[in-house]
């Protein structure tokens, strides 16, 4: 699995005008499957992005956790994240697992958040999304299950 993770001061998705997922402060998780993800990965990286240290404590340090702000959670499937792009112009994206295999592990990812007691939402997989967010900082991470 691969994340994409953004400290914001808030974040919103909307599905056809709609607002389907909204936090205030927390974290935006753009949130990618391949092939051989598992659902070991799906928690293992729910419990690393709950536990990084990337809020500001009351010194101005980064050194608070996502709960420890009472701070919320905004995760969006992007299979674009699997896109590889150094052959031509048109990225490939063999490499993003397909709905069959991704579906259920992006829910479990959500669910291994939510089980950690933070406030969480959602897109809708599949879903032509618009997302926005003010990222604050700007703070932004790439997560990797393969090499984190």
């Amino acid at each position: 699995m691969r994340a994409v993770v953004q400290r914001v001061s808030q974040g919103r998705v909307r599905i056809d005008g709609v607002v389907v997922g909204e936090i205030q402060q927390g974290l935006l998780v753009l949130l990618g499957v391949t092939h051989n993800d598992t659902l070991e990965d799906a928690k293992r990286l729910a419990e690393k992005i709950v536990s990084l240290r990337i809020f500001n404590d009351a010194d101005g340090k980064i050194n608070l956790g996502v709960a420890d702000v009472g701070g919320g959670v905004l995760i969006v499937s992007q299979f674009t994240l699997y896109g590889d792009a150094r052959k031509g112009r048109r990225p490939s994206f063999i490499d993003a697992a397909p709905p069959e295999i991704a579906i259920p592990l992006y829910e479990a990812f959500i669910n291994a958040v939510r089980a950690q007691g933070i406030p969480t939402a959602s897109g809708r997989f599949g879903a032509m999304m618009e997302v926005e967010l003010i990222n604050d900082g700007p703070v932004t991470l790439i997560l990797d299950t393969k090499t984190t």
